[in-house]
């Protein structure tokens, strides 16, 4: 037997973005997001509300970054997400979060995460909310990375966000091979 719950925006896992851009002064400001995808293979994809001063500064700047929340930072990366930078200029300092320009787009980096998206505006549609992004770059602090030079989830500790239980859940345990386990069957 299923219990229905109706339409809800209930996913998993819903990763926990954490949006970064310049106002027009140069300040960092920087927004958490989980309704958000890649599409196609250099192409990010978010739904967010043109109240948000990060997507003013998206719309201003045509560039903007994407970083992982990750467990280490939960705190974090939910309170860039629940303070507006409309009311808290300075709200990744509050955080405790460093940032450094790009060297790929006109956006901030933000230190304390270690994996970022690096993105050219694509397009913006403000009754969808639909943001789409060019990635030009994804880069990864050495921290993260496997004896082999790739990105190792583990180290990396990203969070996603539970959206029926306000929650956030730590990732990183391997089920299985893709694009391997499912050659057993045929």
């Amino acid at each position: 037997m299923r219990k229905n719950f109706g339409a809800k925006e209930y996913l998993y896992p819903m990763p926990v973005f954490i949006i970064a851009t310049y106002d027009e002064n140069g300040n960092p400001d920087a927004m958490n997001a989980a309704w958000g995808s890649i599409g196609d293979t250099a192409q990010f994809f978010a739904c967010l509300s043109p109240e948000h001063k990060t997507v003013k500064n998206i719309l201003l700047k045509k560039a903007f970054t994407v970083s992982m929340g990750t467990a280490d930072y939960v705190t974090e990366c939910d309170y860039v997400g629940i303070v507006s930078g409309n009311k808290v200029g300075d709200k990744l300092k509050r955080a405790g979060f460093h940032t450094v320009k790009s060297e790929f787009v006109d956006a901030p980096v933000i230190e304390e995460l270690p994996m970022t998206l690096e993105c050219k505006l694509i397009s913006y549609d403000e009754k969808s909310c639909h943001l789409f992004g060019e990635i030009v770059n994804v880069s990864a602090d050495e921290r993260i990375l496997s004896a082999n030079g790739k990105i190792d989830v583990e180290k990396l500790s990203p969070i996603s966000f539970d959206p029926v239980n306000k929650t956030y859940r730590k990732l990183g345990e391997i089920a299985g091979a893709a694009f391997k386990d499912g050659a057993k069957i045929k």
